[in-house]
């Protein structure tokens, strides 16, 4: 019966650390875009959706990310991350970045969208290269249409 209680926690532990909600960082050159396929280069445009189970999936540009969301039950995603624009390869929260397409910036999948995590760094950024800036949810409304 000890050895029974033993093996219990065991498999306990192992499924509390085996399903750890965070993101992975992504090899660039070598990681496809689970939604178009196409090997993940660059490094301010990629995204990542981490499900509440750990599995992660990750995209070549943030509108990869969005139209895989019409494919997928979203009540399992914990997470929503973009790369940050200012600080390459770093990923963002997306739900709470700041978004802004011009054309003056283009991104792999030609939707000329770029994250920002801070909202000035949008705002500098919209005054050098123009377009339109959104939050998550105005970005989510504006794929749809």
């Amino acid at each position: 019966m000890q050895t029974l209680k033993h093996y219990l926690i065991i498999a306990l532990l192992f499924l509390l650390f085996s399903c750890n909600v965070s993101p992975k960082p992504i090899d660039y050159g070598s990681d496809g875009c689970h939604f178009c396929k196409m090997t993940i280069v660059d490094k301010v445009h990629a995204a990542e959706i981490v499900t509440q189970k750990g599995k992660i999936y990750k995209f070549d540009a943030t509108e990869c990310m969005i139209n895989f969301m019409d494919e997928f039950d979203t009540s399992e995603i914990a997470l929503y991350l973009s790369n940050n624009y200012s600080a390459p390869e770093a990923l963002t929260d997306a739900t709470k970045a700041t978004f802004l397409i011009t054309e003056n910036i283009p991104s792999p999948m030609g939707a000329f969208l770029s994250a920002f995590e801070n909202h000035s760094d949008a705002q500098k950024t919209q005054v050098d290269k123009g377009g339109t800036l959104y939050n998550w949810s105005e970005l989510l409304a504006h794929f749809k249409d």
